[in-house]
């Protein structure tokens, strides 16, 4: 049985557009945090904020942002999760970037862009989901959007035990965003974590904020906020494990196949 696994949510304003700017500001904001913790989970595009001006702040895999979550992940210990934008082969990605402690990289590109800010027209979309292990745990991160598409985010014969949203999920949706975190850990039987930014973007778009934990069950572990904040939690697999063997509805799931 896995160890009880520590998640930090970290709640924050973005500098528009300035990867610099943002990198040294989370730099801080970690450094205050005394609690130890086993993974760390940022906002959607944490150097830029939801940009549709990929040339101007793009960077290849392996620079400046891959390397800054390397070493933060080496200087606790933990896991690091969060998305930037990325060019690669001439396209843009809105990738999250799954960085441990030794160095080990993964990836995920966001499956469904947000056509009513116009993502889809200037990023690709990703084609795969990432369902990876760490200490013990199976842990599956999307993006933002993806939140809204049951299917992508299914459970499948328990996958997965932590479902992750990072996400700059404006204020005028947050009672969607609230509702359908809670959805998603009922129907998914697993732990669900949302992280939001807060603060207006450079197009003036409000963020609320309302990161949070939800259990198993449907419950907000978490009280949700919308000031700057990070806190972090502590997960029981037993409990998790517990509850399934008692109500085991995984089992009657309907099979399906997504189509590309």
């Amino acid at each position: 049985m896995p160890e009880p696994l520590r998640v930090t949510l970290v709640q924050t304003d973005l500098y528009w557009e300035n990867p610099t700017a943002n990198l040294a500001m989370l730099e801080e904001k970690l450094s205050e945090h005394s609690q130890p913790t086993d993974v760390i989970i940022l906002p959607e595009m944490f150097t830029t904020g939801f940009t549709m001006n990929p040339a101007a702040v793009a960077e290849p895999m392996n620079l400046t942002t891959t390397r800054w979550m390397r070493q933060i992940a080496a200087q606790y210990e933990a896991l690091v999760l969060g998305s930037f934008v990325v060019q690669e082969s001439g396209k843009y990605y809105n990738r999250l970037v799954w960085m441990q402690p030794d160095g080990t990289c993964e990836t995920y590109d966001k499956r469904h862009l947000f056509r009513m800010g116009n993502e889809h027209e200037v990023y690709t979309a990703g084609t795969r989901r990432l369902i990876h292990t760490w200490k013990g745990w199976k842990i599956c991160p999307l993006i933002c959007y993806d939140l809204r598409f049951p299917v992508w985010s299914r459970n499948v014969d328990n996958q997965y035990d932590l479902l992750i949203y990072v996400a700059n999920w404006p204020a005028a949706r947050e009672n969607a965003w609230k509702s359908l975190l809670t959805a998603r850990a009922i129907e998914n039987q697993c732990y669900t974590v949302g992280v939001n930014r807060v603060g207006n973007d450079g197009k003036g778009v409000p963020h609320a904020g309302a990161s949070g934990l939800i259990d198993f069950k449907g419950n907000w572990i978490s009280y949700p906020h919308s000031d700057p904040l990070i806190h972090t939690y502590t997960l029981n697999h037993e409990e998790l494990s517990t509850f399934r063997d008692k109500f085991p509805a995984y089992l009657d799931g309907d099979h399906f196949e997504i189509v590309m």
